[in-house]
């Protein structure tokens, strides 16, 4: 297309990703090969000064997202902003010069464009996770990618069709499976992608890793797993601390960032950490988190969901239905909130998430039948059809699930979210660590949880704390004892509150003045939507589901949506995840599908 359609398109696709006034933004094009790059960044973060490009080179090198190889190393410490705008990233451009292997030896979440003029070919990869997202559409003048599918949009305003497949997905599962998104002619970028263009067209799809390669790998021991394990995990957190960024790291009381604390411990006051919070009580989250960050050395702070987050949901629903494009639903808004918090106390995180699902093979999510008579039957068959995608993926090796589907396509919401406004690092989705993983014997789960002696061997301290639910600890009859009312009052929560069944829920709002929740909730959670949608977003919730606009959706049944939203605003009834559900699909509609 003619150079000056090709600029303003690509200014605007640029906007579209800018989230944030911290955000520094560019481009970069080369007509002669016809590509019209740009990017957004976060200030100071790795890959802050783009492009990466030798004076009068041939070679350059676009990059989003993070590389952990022992080379960062080198780079400054956390804080130490003083560096170059592209000197954290610049070992990168010299790898892709001097290793042939370049895109199969990097470690991390990540996306970029490699340029090489002499050739007149550029190359459009990412992770081998996916994790790193990139969407693509191909039209009849250009191919057009994206981090975020909004940025195409922003220029093909005739991509505002929903892709029903996609739609039918994220009902049955709130995320979109496989390499689709919510749109019709918008796809995702493959795992461990290299695709290259001459001439400013696609010339081949390559693929430079599959997880068969990981799952050939000649199984185990216990203990030599188990040892590998601990090794792999020792060497290779140390540049997940590094770069010049500061970092904080989110205190759960799960076991998983205590594996990470264990076996990398920065100096005293050097890791400030925080934990969410909820409006009742303190959860054990947050009695474990104080302590375990004491026990480390390091400061600690509550960040509370309860009474700004409710004042401004709206703002927060819509602005993470933006963000996310169809991969979580509105409940998600917390994510968005907390993370602005965290900002201001490190613009990087390290977290524990994904520990349980590689190491534990722990599922996330799977489909779920939605209410009868909710939708209308022509509609349905979509919904069926996630059914049998989600139970052909499930039958994968569980670590291939873990770490190439459930991580990729059900994580990405919630990922997008805290990249919008925070570097994520997660240690356990390193290349090493989840290799390592593969090797586990077949009996493992036999040897008990191997997080725990990771920790008890890392540190003794860390080792005594049971976690939220009551598992490690000094063992014993006391700590039998306390696993047992941990798992009772964490069900006792989950059936007060989105778990409640229809006659309970009647009971509960027949002595609502009695305030009953308070007897049971945030014991474990901090969110608690069937009493927020209830009460203090009763308004918010009639304005958006009673709207004529919403009640005119073609999959919906418009008496059946009126009936759920006043049975649960005034019959005491709970309805709150058909009403995560119900929210999320009409943001999605004013916000991409009717806007055109």
């Amino acid at each position: 297309m003619p150079r000056a359609r090709a600029q303003a398109e690509l200014a605007r696709m640029v906007e579209a990703i800018r989230h944030e006034p911290f955000y520094r933004t560019g481009t970069w094009i080369d007509e002669s090969l016809g590509i019209y790059a740009g990017w957004a960044e976060a200030m100071d973060s790795f890959c802050d000064g783009m492009p990466l490009q030798q004076p009068g080179g041939d070679r350059c090198l676009i990059f989003s997202g993070e590389e952990y190889s022992n080379e960062r190393l080198a780079t400054p410490k956390n804080g130490a902003a003083s560096a170059s705008p592209a000197r954290e990233c610049a070992y990168l451009l010299r790898r892709s010069e001097q290793d042939a292997n370049f895109l199969a030896n990097l470690n991390g979440m990540f996306h970029g464009l490699l340029v090489d003029r002499a050739r007149g070919a550029a190359t459009l990869f990412n992770d081998r996770y996916g994790m790193h997202r990139l969407c693509y559409h191909e039209s009849k003048d250009a191919f057009y990618f994206a981090a975020e599918a909004k940025a195409i949009l922003a220029v093909q305003p005739e991509l505002r069709r929903p892709n029903l497949r996609s739609l039918g997905e994220f009902v049955a599962c709130s995320c979109v499976l496989e390499n689709r998104t919510i749109f019709a002619d918008i796809s995702v970028l493959p795992a461990a992608s290299a695709w290259t263009f001459r001439d400013g067209r696609l010339q081949t799809k390559s693929t430079y890793f599959e997880p068969r390669q990981w799952e050939e790998q000649g199984l185990l021991d216990a203990e030599s797993y188990y040892q590998q394990l601990r090794s792999t995990l020792l060497d290779r957190l140390p540049p997940y601390f590094a770069g010049r960024q500061a970092m904080g790291i989110s205190m759960t009381g799960g076991l998983d960032t205590r594996v990470i604390l264990a076996c990398h411990l920065p100096a005293p006051g050097r890791l400030p950490s925080y934990t969410f919070g909820g409006p009742f009580r303190e959860s054990r989250d947050v009695r474990i988190g104080r302590k375990i960050a004491s026990i480390c050395q390091q400061p600690h702070q509550v960040i509370q969901v309860s009474h700004e987050f409710l004042d401004h949901f709206p703002h927060y629903a819509e602005r993470t239905m933006h963000l996310t494009e169809g991969t979580v639903d509105v409940n998600r808004a917390s994510d968005l909130y907390v993370s602005e918090k965290a900002r201001a106390i490190a613009p990087a995180k390290i977290v524990g998430t994904y520990g349980s699902e590689i190491v534990r093979h722990a599922v996330m999510f799977k489909p779920a039948q939605p209410m009868a008579g909710l939708f209308r039957p022509d509609f349905l068959p979509q919904v069926r059809q996630a059914g049998e995608t989600y139970a052909t993926l499930r039958r994968q090796h569980p670590v291939t699930f873990a770490a190439f589907r459930q991580s990729p396509w059900y994580h990405h919401g919630v990922l997008a979210i805290e990249q919008s406004q925070l570097t994520v690092r997660s240690p356990f989705l390193d290349n090493e660590f989840v290799r390592t993983v593969y090797r586990a014997p077949q009996d493992s789960s036999r040897h008990g949880d191997v997080r725990l002696r990771l920790i008890q061997d890392g540190s003794r301290e860390l080792g005594r704390i049971p976690s939220d639910r009551g598992v490690g600890g000094n063992g014993g009859l006391s700590s039998a004892l306390g696993h047992a009312w941990q798992e009772f009052t964490f069900k006792a929560e989950y059936a007060y509150d989105y778990g409640m069944p229809q006659p309970v829920a009647r009971i509960d709002h027949m002595f609502s003045g009695l305030r009953l929740e308070r007897l049971f909730l945030g014991r474990h959670k901090l969110l608690h939507f069937r009493v927020w949608y209830r009460d203090q977003l009763a308004n918010y919730v009639r304005e958006m589901l009673l709207d004529p606009r919403t009640l005119s959706r073609p999959y919906l049944e418009a008496k059946k949506v009126e009936s759920l939203v006043n049975g649960h605003l005034t019959g005491g009834l709970n309805y709150t995840t058909e009403i995560h559900k119900l929210l999320s699909l009409e943001l999605l509609h004013r916000l991409f599908l009717d806007a055109r």
